[in-house]
This record gives structure tokens, C-alpha cells and sequence, in this order.
């Protein structure tokens, strides 16, 4: 029987084997994916060129390499590109006035911006010294809020840095710069003239506290670990002379390198003082592979193995009896206080409310890492507490710990007669009116016992976290 749609089907199977379609390339598949391949292949090309002229530039105008992180760097691309072909480039005068007047410009509308922040919230003057190539003595002078951080200028204190009065009226300066009303505090170096300059300015300036530096503080109680300590004096002196030792000979590094995985044994610290305990704290790291360099071959037939300072060294590297147990003994001691500076050294979170409670949990530690063994603890506690109550322990912090809601509401809170009394110098000396600071005591009960909007589920979440997230 005759089947029309078989038929049909058929009809169209073979018009589709005999189409045009077969003998014309289609838009779509192989040239066009080979088509792409070439423009990549020069687009790499172009710009393989572009970077290079760029690199020449940097290169002949000795711009550092990391200019490249700057984050105006890609900005700067992104806004070549979009402008395309024609750019005039900036003339020498257009760099060196018109746009430097509008860079200055822009500049001071930020700091405006942050002023405005400083009338409300209050703000502290960081003077930050360091020596320059010329052994010259220089201050920077940054301004911090909670609106952030800015520079505000540097000044050359070679001749005025040794005396207090100049220094005073430096600091003085500053200080009517950012407007008396606006300044919570003034942080400095706590050197003797630094401090006696700061109580001369609090004098004049009864609304603002001089305050010395956190970190500056601490590190001088590591300092003091390695003075008036024997065993943290010695032990250090033995950690220095192997370290010393090895990186005196670049043979010698080239050795103990093959055997500590490339792994160097200095380790940089946020402070000078805070190094030697984390240098310290690398050969207890890299004991063992220490051991085993000291014993291989490549050691044992050099000619330093044979040399007394060689021999010296490796009777270090070998003691178990001393050395060892008492860099482990140090590190136990030195670092709950190295995690206090960092902390407060770190630029990232403040740690006003945090260090009150710091200092006190560093203590706690080190009397736990030493089993609660008072000889091996006390002569730290005493360095420790002479360094806080003449130098850190300040009414700044006893309030931030008072307020800081991540201790006020924890079962351990702890305020006693001291906290008190430093929250209300605090308040005293920043609220001259005595029906506002009434006002004040009467939230701070409220604050206390989570009266109110206190007792707020949302705000006791949210003050534990954001102080949790500070404290992080």
C-alpha cells in the first residue's frame, strides 16, 4: 500500500543531503573560534607592548615597583581606556600647579569632612618619632576619630626634642591647630621629657589628657624582662650569639636553610624588644632541625665546626640541661605580653576599652604557663606593675573598660575604687557642667544595670559584638 507521509519523509532526506548548506561554511564553529584565537594572540600582543613602554617609564624615572599596588594605579588605566585614542598627556606645569592646586584642594575638603567628625565624636593627636638618614629627629603628627585616621604634618624636633618646654609648646601648637574643645587626648613617647612636656600641657589644657604610648609602654616592660631579669637576660644573649652566628657566614645560611625548609630563624616584631622574644620564640620552633644540621656531616667537616666560636655555638644548640628549658620558660613569660601589643599596636581597632582587661588576662596567663609557680612569675609581675601604674595605668582606660559592654555585662566584671575613679576623673574633666555630668551619672546607672534601652536585646548583641569584633 501507498504510504504518502513515507514518501514525503523521504523527499526531504534526500533534499537534505543535496542542500547548499553542505558546501557554505557556517557562522558558527570552527573559523570562528580560530578568529578568536588570533585576536587574542594580538590583543596579548598589544598589550605585551603597552606594559612594556609603561615599565620603561617606571624604570626610567626610578618609580618604585610597588607604585603598582597603589589603588589610583588601575583607576588611572581603567580611566586611560575609557577616554581612548588622542589623550593629550599632562604638561609640566599642569602636574607641577593646576593640578596640584586641586589635589591640595581636595585634600582639605577630606580633612573639613573629618573635622566635622572631630566636633562630635572628640579625637586624639598621635605624635609618632623616628630618626631620619641625616640622624635628624622627626615628628609626625596624625589626627584619630572614629571617622579614621589622617596625617596632619611633620616636623623636625632635632633642637627641641630634649626640652620639655619645647616640646609643650610644640605640642601646644597642635593642639590649638585642631581646636581645644576637639581633643580627647594627646598621645606621645613617653620619655621623661615627653611626659614632663605632657603634664605642662594638661595644665594649660584642663579638658584633654596626655596619655603615653600603649605599645611604647609595653615594649619597655620586654625591655625591662631583658635588664633586670638574669634569666631572660642570658638566655636571650645565648638565642642572639647563634643567631648572630649563622648569619655571619653565608655558607653557614646556606646550610641550615637546606635543612629548616628555607625557613629563616629571625623573625621581625612590631617592636625591637618584642623581636628577640619572637627570634627566640623561632629556634624553639626549628629545634629539631637545628639539632640535625649541628650534627650532619656538612657541619661536622667545616671549618667552622673545628673554630672555638663554632664549637661555642654548637654547645648551645645542644643544651638541653639550660638553654632549652629556659627559652621555653621566657617565651612562656614574654608572650601574653606580646599579644597585648599587638593589639594595641594594630591600626586596624581601637583597643582603648580592651586594655585595662588585657594587662590583667596577660598576667593570669603567665601565672598558668608557669603552673602557678610564684618565684618563676613574680619578679615579671613586678616589672609589669611598676610599667602600668607610673606609666599606663590612666583614667582613659579605666573608663574604656567601665564602658566597653563585652565586660560590663559579663558575670567577672570587675569595678573597683581605681575603674571608678578613673571613669570619673574622666567625665570631670570633660563635661565641665555639673547638671550634665549629673545627667551622665544617672545613664551610667541605667548603662549598669541595663535599665532601658540598655537591657535592649538588640543593643546587648550588638555592644557585645562589635566588641568582640574589635577585640578579634
Amino acid at each position: 500500500m501507498y504510504d504518502l507521509e513515507e514518501e514525503e519523509s523521504e523527499v526531504k532526506q534526500q533534499a537534505k543531503k543535496c542542500s547548499m548548506d553542505n558546501f557554505v561554511v557556517r557562522k558558527s564553529g570552527g573559523l570562528n573560534v580560530r578568529q578568536t584565537t588570533i585576536n587574542e594572540k594580538w590583543k596579548k600582543q598589544d598589550r605585551d607592548e603597552v606594559c612594556q613602554i609603561m615599565a620603561r617609564w617606571f624604570y626610567t624615572s626610578a618609580i618604585p615597583f610597588n607604585a603598582v599596588n597603589n589603588p589610583l594605579f588601575p583607576l588611572m588605566i581603567r580611566k586611560l581606556g575609557e577616554y581612548g585614542k588622542g589623550l593629550k598627556p599632562p604638561s609640566y606645569h599642569e602636574m607641577r600647579v593646576t593640578f596640584l592646586k586641586k589635589e591640595v584642594q581636595e585634600t582639605l575638603n577630606l580633612l573639613n569632612m573629618y573635622k566635622t567628625e572631630w566636633k562630635k565624636t572628640g579625637c586624639t593627636i598621635m605624635s609618632d618619632g623616628w630618626s631620619d638618614q641625616r640622624k635628624r629627629t622627626m615628628n609626625n603628627f596624625l589626627v584619630n576619630s572614629p571617622a579614621g585616621t589622617v596625617f596632619l604634618s611633620s616636623v623636625d624636633t632635632t633642637d627641641i626634642s630634649k626640652t620639655a618646654q619645647k616640646l609643650f609648646e610644640l605640642l601646644d601648637g597642635i593642639v590649638e591647630k585642631i581646636g581645644e574643645d576637639n581633643v580627647v587626648q594627646v598621645i606621645t613617647d613617653n620619655a621623661s621629657n615627653y611626659k614632663a612636656a605632657g603634664k605642662i600641657l594638661m595644665e594649660k589644657r584642663k579638658r584633654l589628657f596626655w596619655t603615653p604610648c600603649a605599645a611604647h609602654c609595653i615594649d619597655l616592660m620586654l625591655e625591662d624582662f631583658q635588664k633586670f631579669d638574669s634569666l631572660h637576660k642570658v638566655t636571650i644573649q645565648k638565642a642572639k650569639s647563634v643567631v648572630t652566628y649563622i648569619y655571619s657566614w653565608g655558607t653557614v645560611i646556606n646550610w641550615m636553610k637546606q635543612f629548616t625548609n628555607g625557613k629563616e630563624l629571625i623573625r621581625p616584631g612590631v617592636t625591637r624588644f618584642a623581636t628577640s622574644y619572637l627570634t627566640m620564640r623561632r629556634l624553639s620552633e626549628l629545634k629539631g632541625n637545628l639539632f640535625n644540621f649541628f650534627c650532619s656531616d656538612k657541619w661536622k667537616t667545616s671549618m667552622y665546626a673545628r673554630r672555638n666560636k663554632g664549637k661555642k655555638i654548637e654547645s648551645i644548640i645542644f643544651d638541653n640541661q639550660q638553654f632549652w628549658p629556659n627559652v621555653e620558660l621566657c617565651l612562656k613569660i614574654a608572650s601574653p605580653l606580646i599579644k597585648v601589643l599587638r593589639m594595641v599596636d594594630s591600626d586596624e581597632k581601637p583597643a582603648m576599652g580592651f586594655l585595662y582587661k588585657a594587662i590583667d588576662q596577660a598576667k593570669e596567663e603567665i601565672k598558668q604557663n608557669v603552673n602557678n609557680i610564684r618565684k618563676r612569675y613574680e619578679s615579671a609581675f613586678a616589672i609589669i606593675d611598676k610599667r602600668w601604674e607610673d606609666q599606663l595605668s590612666h583614667p582613659l582606660h579605666a573608663a574604656g573598660y567601665y564602658l566597653n559592654p563585652q565586660f560590663q555585662y559579663s558575670p567577672d566584671f570587675q569595678s573597683d575604687a581605681n575603674i571608678k575613679r578613673g571613669l570619673y576623673d574622666c567625665i570631670a574633666k570633660m563635661v565641665p557642667e555639673s547638671g550634665e555630668r549629673v545627667k551622665i551619672d544617672l545613664q551610667l546607672d541605667d548603662f549598669r544595670h541595663a535599665n532601658g534601652l540598655f537591657g535592649h536585646e538588640n543593643a546587648l548583641i550588638g555592644g557585645n559584638l562589635m566588641a568582640m569584633s574589635v577585640q578579634s
